[in-house]
């Protein structure tokens, strides 16, 4: 069957601008543990679906326990964890960490955004500015700094 111009061009135009989600099926999934009345985790989540990467959210109102299980530094401990392949997320962790934690690899158990930053993925507060953060890598070393973000834009290093 022939395919004329003007249905090829519709064609690649679709796929052109066809959602993230759907162009990204093979991204992992990214598992969300969190409180059951907490917004803020449901806002991150979403974050985290629009970048593309398929979400499966649980509820756990013993969240803490969670966090003790996996193992994730108190010092760093946020509102709600995630899991994606052999790795966690801690916090309002921007897609673009993730992507990046990803490509990368490095030898680390995971990366967190401790605590609540203002502007952070999930945390948006009308008529407040965002604020500057750091998304620490954590594992068997002391955590470092993986990336620095203003909001959910990666600041250069």
């Amino acid at each position: 069957m022939n395919m004329d111009r003007r249905r090829m061009l519709l064609l690649a135009g679709a796929t052109l601008f066809a959602p993230a989600a759907a162009r990204a099926a093979g991204q992992p999934l990214v598992t969300v543990y969190k409180d059951p009345s907490c917004s803020c985790c449901s806002a991150w989540a979403d974050h985290i679906a629009k970048a593309g990467f398929p979400t499966k959210i649980v509820e756990e109102p013993r969240i803490n326990a969670i966090k003790v299980r996996f193992g994730i530094p108190s010092a760093l401990w946020s509102c709600h964890t995630a899991e994606v392949e052999n790795f966690l997320l801690e916090g309002h962790v921007p897609a673009a960490a993730l992507a990046r934690l990803l490509a990368a690899r490095p030898s680390v158990r995971g990366v967190a955004v401790a605590g609540m930053p203002v502007g952070s993925p999930g945390m948006d507060v009308a008529g407040m500015e965002p604020e500057t953060y750091d998304v620490m890598a954590f594992g068997s070393e002391p955590p470092s700094v993986f990336m620095r973000f203003r909001g959910a834009s990666p600041i250069p290093s």
